[in-house]
């Protein structure tokens, strides 16, 4: 079942707050949004839960069109929002069945859900009471309650401490499984930790949609060298695993190498066999934020 969109534009006024987003989106995957403030991420939001109804283009699921089908495909959504509002004084098996009863949600599963979020032994604890993780872990709860099969979190690791952060990413994890989840984040390590693809916004387009297992698979090893003096890049290119050498400036060479195994003890030793000096060496791995800063620069 896809989530499929098609050219969606978006303007406030003269501003273009989305130009052209085009992109599928398929159960089963947890996709990461990312982008500079401003870029569109909440705009996006917004128009997936039905918030803004004014956007140009196309988005299906299922083959139903949003426009058409906005109730049903909101029926299908969950969404937990930034701010995560919660009535505090309530308590937490009490929040859950008032929610459910806002939406009109018959006989929801609140026991399975409590469970699956790790609520069961504070479900009769008052809300004002959790930590911001357990809050949070009802925040995921309220929006699990009909059983959506699209889920988009906003910031849902915002204020936690670290141990906190790591349980609500094995949480997400394991809804992405069987679910579209979208999540929103400013922490590349936590969409690098969660995710299983990430999409780059900036000034409203989209700039890059990259798989991050083929990312972290297809890294390309980078070893920037400065000698002493110059050499023919053909020398370097017998150093091996070595797939490009480029001569950046004067005696300085970025190496290019297919493998992530640590090659500057080839390089020392490539230098020795020439009787060159180093005079500086630095390694660089392509990774997500080297990719979020060049899709976003």
């Amino acid at each position: 079942m896809a989530l499929v969109l098609d050219q969606i534009k978006k303007k406030y006024g003269t501003i273009d707050a989305l130009r052209g987003i085009s992109v599928a989106l398929k159960a089963g995957e947890v996709v990461g949004l990312l982008g500079p403030n401003g870029a569109g991420k909440s705009t996006l939001m917004k128009i997936l839960t039905g918030s803004v109804e004014q956007w140009d283009g196309t988005i299906t699921y299922k083959g139903a069109d949003l426009r058409d089908s906005l109730k049903s495909i909101q029926q299908r959504t969950g969404y937990l929002p930034e701010n995560n509002p919660l009535y505090e004084e309530l308590y937490v098996l009490e929040y859950l069945q008032f929610t459910a009863s806002l939406y009109k949600i018959k006989n929801p599963p609140l026991a399975s859900i409590i469970e699956q979020v790790g609520l069961t032994e504070f479900k009769n604890r008052k809300i004002e009471t959790l930590s911001k993780g357990y809050q949070q872990r009802l925040g995921i709860a309220a929006a699990l309650l009909h059983d959506p099969e699209i889920l988009i979190l906003d910031e849902p690791t915002t204020g936690l401490d670290p141990n906190q952060m790591v349980e609500i990413r094995k949480l997400i994890r394991s809804l992405g499984e069987d679910k579209i989840v979208i999540l929103s984040s400013h922490i590349l390590s936590e969409v690098e930790s969660i995710c299983d693809r990430v999409l780059i916004i900036k000034e409203g387009k989209l700039v890059a949609d990259k798989n991050l297992d083929e990312l972290r698979k297809g890294q390309q090893q980078i070893i920037l060298v400065e000698f002493d003096y110059r050499i023919e890049t053909e020398a370097l290119s017998k150093i091996p695993q070595v797939t490009k050498v480029v001569n950046t400036f004067d005696f300085n060479y970025e190496i290019h190498l297919d493998t992530q195994e640590d090659m500057r003890p080839q390089v020392f030793d490539f230098a020795h066999d020439n009787e060159l000096k180093i005079l500086g060496l630095q390694l660089k791995n392509e990774n997500l934020e080297q990719l979020f800063t060049e899709s976003t620069t």
